[in-house]
């Protein structure tokens, strides 16, 4: 469960072949097909994504890793409103890592491209991990509270025995994501911890802070403040429970993001999500999840999920969203997907 031993898996170390160095390649490819009212055109469609996960370990202690996602549009559920088909590629991870492991102790270092430290969603991000099929309502691409995206930064993981700890450093905040080349770019921290009661649950928090807006930003209007003046600050607390066939796991955030032209935008949300193995290939989920804010009403998320393991590289997925909000009426929201999951690996280059 905790944080730096994710960072091993979520790169597909290459450590566990007990190699000096070598050079390794990991996907995961996902396609799917999906029925919405939501869409701007014909309810139903299809599409895929892909997750490739290049690491190169230069020596026992120094890793280059990353992440690559390359998808169609719309493949994520928030994506069926909006207009536009095509095909997008994103580096959500490229970073230069260090790591030292002593018995019931371990530290990490990267820096480069990252995702955000905030909350422990982002750790199930790729469709083999993630039981269900959507994301939690704050995480996500279009102005959401913590992005999906990578942050330029760097992030120092520590264990100690059941404790575990985080901060990161980036150059823009989880809440509006900047890129190196952008105009705006402003010190963000964020980080958190952990701790594992007894094997199989763990309690953790989080929280960020920094500068958030920039000038073209939809919401920046004439005679705001300087963007260096205005934070957004989170905070949020998770827990994970595991036990014999159940999993469970969920999160409660709060978001406050500074305005002086207008009045300062305040948000909370949260979902819990239980997972039940039903047999060795088969396993039910379900996610409950919502949004408020000041702004405007209440968002609700209802997702369900049967799972099927044909081998153990594949899953298929078939899941429901019922989606409830303001300007939805009965079920014109609610998604259909169907979503079949690939695990490859497609070279390993091991050098003692």
């Amino acid at each position: 469960m905790k944080f730096v031993v994710l960072f091993c898996g979520s790169l597909k170390c290459l450590s566990a072949q007990e190699a000096e160095s070598g050079f390794e390649l990991r996907a995961s490819v996902s396609a799917a097909g999906m029925y919405s009212h939501r869409f701007d055109g014909a309810p139903l469609t299809a599409g895929f994504r892909s997750m490739l996960y290049p690491t190169w370990k230069l020596s026992q202690n120094w890793t280059v890793a990353g992440s690559v996602q390359v998808h169609t549009r719309p493949y994520f559920l928030e994506q069926f409103p909006t207009q536009g088909h095509g095909v997008r590629a994103d580096v959500l991870q490229a970073h230069l890592g260090y790591s030292k492991f002593w018995n019931n102790r371990s530290l990490v270092l990267r820096i480069g491209q990252l995702s955000s430290s905030f909350g422990s969603f982002l750790l199930r991000y790729d469709d083999a991990d993630n039981p269900l099929i959507d994301m939690p309502l704050t995480y996500g691409y279009y102005y959401k509270s913590i992005t999906s995206y990578g942050l330029p930064g760097a992030q120092l993981d520590v264990t100690l025995g059941k404790l575990d700890l985080r901060a990161q450093f980036a150059n823009s905040s989880p809440s509006n994501r900047r890129s190196v080349f952008d105009s705006d770019q402003y010190p963000n921290w964020s980080g958190g911890a952990g701790y594992t009661i007894v094997q199989g649950l763990r309690v953790g928090v989080s929280a960020y802070r920094g500068p958030y807006l920039h000038r073209e930003f939809p919401y920046f209007f004439p005679g705001e403040a300087k963007p260096r003046d205005l934070p957004a600050t989170a905070f949020g607390v998770d827990v994970q429970w595991a036990r014999g066939a159940w999993n469970a796991q969920g999160e409660l955030q709060w978001f406050k993001r500074d305005y002086r032209a207008i009045p300062t935008f305040t948000q909370h949300g949260g979902y819990a999500e239980f997972r039940r193995v039903m047999h060795p290939r088969w396993y039910v989920a379900a996610r409950l999840g919502y949004l408020c804010s000041n702004m405007g009403g209440p968002t609700k998320a209802y997702e369900s999920v049967v799972g099927f393991r044909p081998n153990s590289h594949q899953l298929v997925k078939v899941g429901y969203q019922r989606l409830q909000n303001p300007s939805s009426r009965g079920n014109l929201a609610d998604s259909v997907v169907i979503q079949v999951v690939s695990s490859l690996r497609l070279l390993s280059i091991a050098r003692d």
